[in-house]
């Protein structure tokens, strides 16, 4: 049977939709995740939960464990993960408070976060297939729950991942549309690269909570915005994710 992780960006970073809530203690030779792992059961099911940091704006991308936070998953078993994210559009076309199931990600972050294998077994690395890095069959549950509950959702799409927490400049943001990049975030390409290194699947579900720097600023959003749109859409995605945890055998 599958073993579930639910990874909580801005809205579910809390666990609040589990029950016989637990804190685990994890440490991993990358050091302890941050800021907390939980264990918690849903409609009967086992669930691990990974608070990323409260909107990351205390606790910059820059300086999140994603090794710690990845690897401590493997050790708890987790066959699969499903993570919740915000994201800023590039496109026209994916509007503030709709849902995108990326398919594809383009990485711009500066650090390295891959290299398991390099890193615990010094000259065995690998190079590791990443032609498709989401699982389709968990992006098709997810896109399911979106369409059975009558949630806006984009079925696929490419999100650039940028260091945070600043955001884009116009130039920037107009580059990235030129690349076809549909949104952009802080999070997916570090987790979705790991996760396949470990052989875990990975899904991402991204809230769009404003269109990215490419449009005027009074076609735009602020920072507030990044708060406020996941607080009015925290049930929606905690309905989603239930429906997906419920089809996961």
């Amino acid at each position: 049977m599958s073993k579930i992780a639910i990874i909580g960006g801005i809205g579910p970073e809390r666990p609040d939709y589990l029950m016989n809530l637990k804190q685990i203690a994890v440490d991993t030779p990358f050091g302890e995740p941050y800021p907390v792992i939980y264990s918690g059961f849903i409609d009967g099911k086992e669930v691990i939960h990974l608070s990323r940091p409260q909107g990351g704006y205390d606790h910059p991308s820059l300086k999140i464990n994603h090794k710690a936070n990845l690897y401590a998953l493997k050790q708890q078993d987790c066959t699969c993960i499903l993570a919740s994210s915000t994201c800023r559009s590039l496109q026209e076309e994916i509007c503030p408070g709709e849902i995108i199931i990326p398919d594809q990600f383009i990485d711009l972050t500066t650090q390295s976060f891959s290299g398991f294998y390099e890193d615990l077994k010094p000259g065995e690395g690998i190079y590791k297939p990443m032609r498709e890095p989401f699982s389709c069959e968990l992006c098709d549950h997810l896109i399911e729950a979106a369409i059975v509950q009558g949630i806006t959702v984009h079925t696929k799409g490419v999100v650039l991942t940028i260091d945070g927490p600043r955001f884009s400049s116009r130039a920037e943001s107009n580059l990235y549309r030129t690349w076809g990049a549909d949104v952009i975030n802080r999070f997916t390409a570090p987790e979705v690269i790991l996760a396949n290194e470990l052989g875990i699947s990975y899904a991402a579900l991204a809230l769009c909570t404003g269109y990215d720097a490419w449009r005027s600023l009074e076609e735009g959003s602020g920072a507030d915005d990044d708060k406020a749109v996941p607080e009015e859409n925290l049930d929606k995605i905690i309905q989603m994710l239930r429906y997906v945890i419920g089809k996961i055998e």
